[in-house]
């Protein structure tokens, strides 16, 4: 089977009617039915397949050890999120093996793939909370606080869904194990449309972050209450937004996005009580993308002030710039004939776990340019031929 079909049998799972697109989180009942397929699909090809401590999935051609060549992505998506972000990964995976295999190819070392837990962080907030819990780049006791938008936590989560969630946090045995990590992704741009290949080998991840405002105001009627008497957080909320986009203009190569506002109680008829808003911010250099928060949440500062509220800021997650393995990427580039390299602006798993082990990123072409959207697309003669590449490379890393 190849990419493109394995893909192809996953295309009903998770399907948001609402928003459109996919809406797969972690441990809810679409997650559940992938890691179900996943373990399945990786029965046939003769995978011994384990669940670590953090809820990340790893599927082994022969006995686990150390050096060991890893590959694979995630499953689960953004709210509404497209077809393959993630699971392009996981899919190529797979039939890479099988390529190799069908080539009667066996490993001349420890060969796994992996399948990380809430990489989006579309339902708990924090991205690649797998990634992170097994490199110790997360505090446990932090991740297990982690609320859902019903006020679930990960840890309740994580307990109905069979997991033992007093046993997440590093795992150094996994990580020891890791040699080098490759993941393939499809492309969240448009790098490769203008460069007219179908695949290209990742450079460097940008700094990125989220950090959540919280506004605190008065709450009260909304008939019954004179402008002139309100403190309503809604204002300062939305001057906020505009001066996300005014500020960082400003700012050469930066990215500034208010995808989420939550007003409560959030009745129509009625003025909210508090009001929070999360920033995604993202800026090539080390140091920048913290200051142009701090830039913002002056801003909202100001705005808070003037209308009689108060604000709060909170970091909820942070990356700092990753430049990938230049030995591991010069590898990959020679094994492929040299196909282009990109940057991206997105994050990924390989970048959590690159200062601790050699990684490296392939891309596949996306011709729509769209990501964490519905629009997000690969045309199946690129993932097959992604797919191949990464059979390729990984027949070269496991010799």
């Amino acid at each position: 089977m190849t990419a493109s079909g394995l893909l192809d049998r996953i295309m009903d799972v998770g399907r948001d009617r609402a928003r459109g697109g996919y809406s797969r989180h972690a441990f809810d009942p679409a997650e559940a039915e992938l890691r179900e397929w996943f373990t399945a699909e990786a029965g046939w090809l003769g995978l011994d397949v384990e669940t670590d401590r953090n809820g990340n999935i790893w599927a082994w051609w022969g006995a686990p050890g150390p050096d060991a060549t890893v590959t694979g992505s995630h499953l689960d998506s953004v709210p509404g999120g497209g077809a393959f972000d993630g699971p392009l990964g996981v899919v190529s995976a797979l039939d890479a093996v099988g390529i190799l295999q069908r080539k009667g190819f066996t490993p001349g070392k420890p060969f796994a793939v992996v399948v990380f837990a809430e990489e989006e962080g579309g339902r708990f907030g924090v991205p690649c909370l797998g990634s992170r819990l097994l490199t110790g780049s997360i505090d446990p006791d932090k991740a297990r606080a982690l609320r859902d938008p019903d006020g679930v936590t990960l840890a309740d989560a994580a307990s109905r869904a069979g997991y033992d969630p007093s046993r997440f946090g590093p795992d150094r045995e996994a990580l020891s194990r890791i040699g080098r990590f490759l993941e393939l992704h499809v492309e969240q741009g448009r790098g490769l449309i203008d460069l007219d290949s179908p695949v290209a080998v990742g450079s460097t991840v940008i700094a990125h972050g989220r950090w959540r405002f919280s506004f605190r105001g008065q709450g009260n009627h909304a008939g019954a209450t004179l402008l002139t008497d309100r403190r309503d957080p809604m204002l300062p909320a939305a001057a906020t937004v505009a001066a996300v986009r005014r500020i960082a203009s400003e700012v050469p190569d930066a990215r500034a996005t208010v995808g989420r506002l939550v007003p409560t109680p959030g009745g129509t008829n009625v003025i909210a009580s508090t009001v929070d808003l999360w920033l995604d911010a993202r800026v090539p250099g080390t140091g920048l993308t913290e200051s142009l928060v701090e830039d913002i949440a002056g801003a909202a500062a100001e705005a808070a002030e003037a209308e009689g509220c108060s604000v709060t800021v909170s970091k909820e997650s942070y990356s700092d710039t990753v430049t990938f393995d230049g030995g591991l990427r010069d590898r990959l580039s020679g094994v492929l004939g040299g196909v282009p390299e990109l940057p991206t602006g997105a994050g990924h798993d390989a970048a959590i776990l690159a200062p601790h082990v050699p990684s490296g990123m392939l891309y596949v072409r996306n011709p729509t340019g769209i990501s964490h959207s519905p629009e997000e697309f690969a045309e199946a003669a690129d993932v097959d031929h992604g797919a191949r590449a990464l059979a390729d490379v990984l027949e070269d890393l496991s010799r």
